[in-house]
């Protein structure tokens, strides 16, 4: 019989708040996190702005000395796995750690220490190249280090779908522990590319909003949409199971009731053009839930600003939902916060978390008027306050990755 399992702990780090308190706050307040960028001279760039991280220092989140063998996406995943975990009150001497586990998706790693690093090879040589440069590279490494961090000997994993990391990642997590292989699991995403090569890359491929009004650049569904902002940060929430939760006096946020994930096989960057891939993921996760469609009160969309993306989901979530559809409310926290890639999905599930907990839906911002085809209510002039009781949280990757959540209410 499949164990249930709770939310207990979150953590964030994003353009709109170091914390998980400080983001939703901003979250509440409308706050929009794109600005110019100041990591690099933009000059010579297409692309002006993107929504970073502002005053991260590490010192004040983790040891140093660990810190500074760690790049700027792990420092994120760790800095949100340790208040997370500090959230849900778990202290490892009371645990075994072979039953807490970390499952943190990364869809980059750290393009910057490429840059860095072939730039050493081309002007002094391949001996002069960092020898840490493979492990502060790689995308597994935020997993890595959280489980070092916090002494977690469980099982420690990394998925990496793109911009479906995250969602995979809580997903993965919590069969993890429904079928009884932990008691505890740490699970999310982290990113962090906001540099010459990434927004070169993106830029490229035509995927980057070419706005320059920072309220007017990540605007999903609206009918000037016309691509997507880079931001980076990280989300990592502790899962639990329920039972175990309870012995410990735990605080429970909600619920994870349900997980689908499939693939399109289709294209290695448009989804399905019928929505049908997206669809079949919210119906898998609403099925293993054991809900009808029209229990389903909010979506947070994947709601990324292209053209096809908005316009494939939205016909996902008819295809899903059927006449539900209508009344669901529907909203983008990457309206806020833009494209964090591999950390999206952790960070918008604690939005689907704490939406649940205070009844309350979020304004897709900047977004003023529907394109065609976009039909939906998408939560657009100001915030609603409603009864929530079950979400879905989207989340659709390059090479047709698409994962979906419900999220409920908890009650005994």
């Amino acid at each position: 019989m499949k164990k249930r399992v709770v939310v207990t702990g979150l953590g964030a780090v994003t353009p709109i708040g170091n914390t998980a308190e400080e983001f939703w706050d901003s979250v509440k307040a409308g706050k929009v996190g794109i600005d110019e960028i100041t990591g690099f001279d933009t000059s010579d760039y297409k692309i002006k702005i993107a929504a970073e991280v502002k005053s991260f220092d590490p010192k004040e989140r983790m040891d140093f000395k660990a810190a500074r063998r760690m790049e700027r996406f792990s420092q994120f995943g760790v800095a949100a796995a340790k208040e997370a975990f500090a959230d849900a009150g778990i202290h490892m001497e009371e645990e075994d750690p072979y039953r807490v586990g970390v499952i943190a998706g990364s869809g980059v790693g750290s393009l910057q220490q490429v840059e860095t690093q072939y730039e050493k090879l081309l002007t002094k040589g391949p001996s002069r190249v960092n020898p840490l440069m493979v492990p502060l590279m790689i995308s597994n490494m935020a997993a890595g280090n959280i489980s070092i961090q916090l002494g977690i000997r469980g099982k420690c994993s990394c998925v990496v779908t793109a911009c479906a990391s995250g969602s995979h990642s809580i997903g993965e997590a919590f069969r993890t522990i429904q079928y009884g292989d932990a008691d505890i699991m740490l699970a999310g995403g982290a990113e962090s590319c906001i540099c010459p090569l990434g927004v070169a890359g993106f830029t490229s491929l035509n995927a980057l909003s070419t706005s320059q009004d920072p309220l007017r650049a990540s605007i999903p569904f609206d009918r000037e949409r016309n691509g997507f902002v880079l931001g980076e940060g990280a989300g990592i929430v502790v899962l639990e199971e329920l039972e175990h939760a309870r012995k410990r006096g735990a605080h429970i946020y909600a619920e994870v009731a349900g997980y689908g994930a499939t693939g399109d096989a289709y294209h290695i960057t448009s989804p399905l053009e019928d929505g049908s891939g997206a669809a079949m993921a919210m119906t898998l996760a609403m099925k293993d839930g054991g809900i009808t469609p029209d229990q389903v009160d909010y979506i947070n969309a994947h709601g990324t600003g292209t053209h096809h993306n908005d316009l494939f989901e939205t016909k996902a979530i008819h295809l899903a939902l059927g006449d539900a559809a209508k009344t669901v409310s529907v909203n983008s926290t990457k309206s806020m916060i833009g494209h964090l890639l591999g950390a999206a999905g952790g960070v918008e599930f604690i939005v689907c978390v704490k939406s649940i907990e205070e009844g309350f839906v979020h304004q897709t911002m900047g977004t003023k008027e529907p394109g065609e085809g976009c039909d939906l209510d998408y939560t657009i002039g100001a915030p609603k306050t409603r009864k929530i009781d079950y979400v879905l949280s989207n989340s659709l990757g390059f090479g047709g990755h698409n994962a979906s959540l419900l999220v409920k209410k908890y009650r005994d």
